[in-house]
């Protein structure tokens, strides 16, 4: 199978990535490098160096005429969103609507769409959150993104584009960037690695649903085969506080550097926790790495990148 990878070098796609070449796919990827990294990047998968809002992204479908899109290519930053709205949406609603219309011109059986559960419901009325939730981002970040899901609908309406719909939740693990403004995991774990005194947004309080890389990544291969149409929540379905995440990553660092609390960022949706109940009865997935082992993991892997850029 051809299987064409958006946002591949960035921190979740480059797993898919991996997997889908491990499974013996043919697999291509796009990206800008805004983002994502060029050694994320597997040595077996083509790659283009591109921005999904170019026009040339039809060079890429003429080329590779792959049979199936996994679209994770994204502004993905809340508090920029609400600064530049316009960007938001150009790059998440325009990019999504330019490589749609390929999938369309170029007979593509299905996109995998890596949408959002934490900015999309907003504060939830309810948790766990399922499907069934009220919409209601208080970001322009979750605004976009659940935009793409209606998109979505609209062209399996009119053009017949068979889709799948996965709402992640907080995803951590290996290659995360620490230096962005989201994953919690990856950016305290590069500040107590390296002596910097980490920093939570508010008082400690706010929560998140965690989920492993590894385990949203299995959730991705069993969506190319799934019916169509369908929209899933991931996720464990629990809270986690900020302060419970520093508190895991201090000890499998090892330090005893305590945080600093400084004021909540715009935009930040402040308690969430997915129900994915929907994900494992009709995927057959289910998470399988909990927070300590994950965290663990984790930090094993910029514990040896950061001794890797010292030497």
């Amino acid at each position: 199978m051809r299987i064409l990878v958006t946002g591949g070098a960035g921190f979740i796609a480059s797993h898919v990535s991996d997997r889908l070449l491990s499974l013996g796919q043919q697999v291509s990827i796009v990206d800008d490098l805004s983002t994502g990294r060029r050694e994320n990047l597997p040595d077996a998968a083509t790659f283009y160096e591109i921005d999904i809002r170019d026009k040339a992204l039809e060079e890429v479908f003429e080329a590779e005429c792959p049979d199936m899109v996994i679209h994770h290519a994204a502004h993905a930053n809340v508090t920029e969103s609400v600064r530049d709205p316009q960007h938001d949406a150009d790059v998440n609603i325009g990019g999504s609507i330019n490589l749609f219309e390929c999938c369309v011109r170029y007979s593509v059986d299905r996109v995998v769409y890596a949408s959002t559960g934490g900015a999309l419901y907003g504060e939830a009325c309810y948790m766990p959150a399922d499907e069934s939730h009220p919409i209601d981002p208080v970001s322009p970040y979750g605004v976009s993104k659940h935009a793409v899901e209606q998109y979505l609908y609209a062209y399996r309406q009119n053009h017949g584009l068979e889709y799948v719909v996965l709402r992640y939740p907080n995803v951590y693990g290996p290659r995360q960037d620490p230096h962005g403004e989201a994953g919690v995991v990856a950016i305290f774990a590069l500040q107590l690695l390296t002596g910097r005194q980490p920093v939570i947004f508010g008082d400690g309080s706010k929560t998140r649903d965690y989920c492993y890389v590894g385990d949203i990544v299995d959730a991705n291969i069993l969506a190319l085969n799934s019916p169509g149409g369908a929209i899933y929540n991931l996720g464990r379905g629990i809270e986690v506080t900020d302060l419970e995440v520093f508190q895991t990553v201090q000890e499998a660092v090892g330090s005893d550097e305590q945080p600093l609390f400084a004021a909540v960022r715009p935009g930040e949706v402040q308690h969430i926790a997915l129900n994915a109940s929907k994900a494992e009865n009709e995927l057959g997935w289910r998470w399988k790495v909990d927070l300590i082992e994950g965290i663990s993991r984790a930090v094993e892997f910029y514990r040896a990148d950061n001794e890797r850029m010292r030497t």
